[in-house]
């Protein structure tokens, strides 16, 4: 819970209450804030200790603040609760650094509304109130002191929260619920940042990890910027980082994690960081297989069509076996040499020079694997539609598949061509 929350969930103003109660009861405050006080210390042993330093100023405070704005609340329903909220709130939080528990503040309430209503029973009797005024005020009393117990509740958690432990428990499981698929309401994500302390960002960053040594366990980490959630000891480690990341970001990650490799994805808006986290994710997996360049730092941002053409392996083996399955009959050499020429000749425009140069063959070697390509293909080859589904085949490096023609892996994206290559044999 939280500060807003205890606000936003508040008792109703006790507006169907005589005004005229609030002069009745003002006179009240000073005395019954200390008999408040006493009670407190007399019943509930945590509280036995003398009250003079910070500590018993701010018990003392909370209570004067709860009861002159119960009845300020009386005399003008509109009144600001703001003020005492916050001393509440603090007041939770000072309870739970001091070391006691959830129930010793809860009992400190009970005996705030307990010592309240004697003296409201009190003044009712001495002043003629009605049963039905004072049945109205005990419901407003009591809710008004559940609702400050709330906000007191709500700091004390804030407070344990951010104790060293709890702290880092809370900023997984605030990761967990950003990377959310479908994404989570943006009111839990916010109520779970302010209790961590985490300034919730429009954009992220998601950095998935991989130790670059796997026979070798990664050193213990240096601490990472505040603002950076991370989940280190899992199987697949991960950051987020607020906005973009910067040279000098990179270099502060790198310093801090030198045993691991980075794959970053795009920077996204929060709602969809998650799928940002998958395509670094295939980014890495792509590098362990030789189909992205294995670097410290991967940017998925630079492979994003290989990421494309490789987002369903068994799809694309399927196109592989259907379009190429008139080579099935060739050894895996033929087969090779042919891929090779044809994924060069989408490459170049089918310019044959720059085919022979980027193979290194003959041109003539080019013009004759060019005749085999036509006489295995035939009107395909004309096909823009064909060509681009053979470009895409060829372009995504998948594994194994039912032909051996589709084990010839294209390890790198290059340019979609601006204009289809036409069919030229004899091309120049």
């Amino acid at each position: 819970m939280t500060l807003e929350r205890g606000i936003e969930h508040a008792a109703p103003h006790p507006a169907a209450l005589p005004r005229k109660l609030a002069d009745i009861l003002r006179p009240e405050l000073g005395s019954l804030a200390n008999e408040i006080v006493d009670e407190i210390r007399a019943t509930i042993p945590a509280y036995a200790r003398p009250l003079d330093g910070p500590y018993g100023k701010s018990i003392r405070a909370g209570v004067e603040y709860a009861i002159t704005l119960f009845v300020a609340q009386i005399a003008d329903p509109t009144v600001s609760k703001e003020q005492s909220h916050e001393v509440h709130h603090r007041l939770g939080q000072n309870e739970m650094r001091e070391g006691r528990s959830l129930d010793t503040l809860q009992s400190a309430y009970r005996v705030g509304a307990r010592v309240s209503w004697r003296r409201i029973m009190r003044v009712g009797r001495r002043s003629g109130l009605s049963s039905a005024v004072m049945s109205q005020l005990a419901d407003a009393m009591l809710a008004f002191m559940d609702e400050l117990a709330s906000v007191a509740l709500d700091g004390y958690l804030e407070a344990k929260a951010r104790t060293a432990g709890a702290l880092d428990t809370w900023r997984r499981k605030l990761l967990h619920l950003v990377l959310e698929t479908p994404p989570a309401p943006s009111k839990a994500i916010a109520e779970l940042a302010q209790l961590t302390g985490w300034t919730v960002p429009e954009r992220a960053t998601p950095v998935v990890l991989l130790p670059i040594d796997d026979t070798v366990r990664p050193r213990r980490h240096n601490a990472v910027d505040s603002d950076v959630l991370a989940e280190l000891d899992c199987a697949e480690p991960r950051l987020l980082v607020p906005g973009e990341i910067s040279g000098a970001r990179l270099a502060t990650l790198q310093a801090a994690l030198p045993d691991y490799r980075l794959s970053i994805g795009p920077c996204r808006p929060l709602d969809s960081v998650a799928d940002s986290l998958r395509w670094a994710r295939d980014a890495l997996h792509l590098s362990e297989r030789g189909i992205i360049q294995a670097r410290r730092v991967i940017r998925a941002e630079e492979h994003l069509a290989t990421l494309l053409v490789n987002a369903d392996a068994a799809l694309t083996c399927q196109l592989r076996d259907r379009l190429f399955a008139p080579l099935a009959e060739m050894t895996g050499k033929q087969q090779e040499r042919l891929l090779e020429t044809l994924r060069a000749w989408l490459d170049s425009q089918g310019n044959v020079v720059d085919i022979a140069e980027r193979l290194q063959v003959h041109p003539q070697t080019v013009r004759y694997r060019m005749r085999q390509l036509q006489a295995t293909f035939g009107a395909h080859l004309r096909d823009p539609g064909a060509r681009f589904e053979m470009e895409l085949a060829l372009r995504a490096g998948v594994g194994q598949a039912s032909h051996p023609a589709t084990d010839h892996a294209i390890p790198e994206v290059l340019p979609v061509p601006r204009r289809s290559p036409q069919w030229t044999p004899s091309g120049s």
